[in-house]
């Protein structure tokens, strides 16, 4: 169960609980993104767009070739995306183009991306040190 500390409040307060359909929504983002292809689509749609008025738009055959993925698979992915709100589309005549919607969500999951690589960095690093003296022993 998930807990937050309630707007105004001071470190000492307890925590408050997340109302269930909270925890539900939680449950589905974090479930959505643990596949790495749907983490591949986002950065690719997330990187920043040097230079551009616009944001990065794109279709999901385009997308399906910068990934080297098929085009059923990316369309899966993209419906998935779309239902944790991170993703947004419109469409112009018969081509649908997508983008990133939640500009929020994408910069929180970096960051938690970040946060779990650097302890992940931290700590394994010693065990792969130790790894290869013992292999050059």
């Amino acid at each position: 169960m998930c807990a937050r500390r309630s707007e105004g409040s001071s470190s000492e307060e307890p925590l408050e609980e997340l109302p269930e359909d909270v925890e539900a929504f939680i449950d589905y983002f974090l479930g959505t993104m643990c596949d790495p292809s749907r983490r591949q689509i986002l950065a690719l749609l997330a990187a920043p767009a040097v230079e551009r008025e616009r944001p990065v738009e794109m279709r999901s055959g385009e997308i399906a070739k910068a990934l080297g993925l098929a085009h059923a698979t990316v369309s899966g992915h993209l419906r998935q995306l779309a239902r944790t709100g991170l993703l947004g589309s419109r469409r112009s005549g018969n081509e649908v183009y997508y983008s990133v919607r939640n500009h929020l969500l994408v910069r929180a999951f970096h960051d938690l991306v970040e946060a779990l690589y650097k302890e992940h960095q931290e700590r394994f690093k010693g065990k792969k040190e130790s790894s290869e003296d013992d292999r050059s022993a």
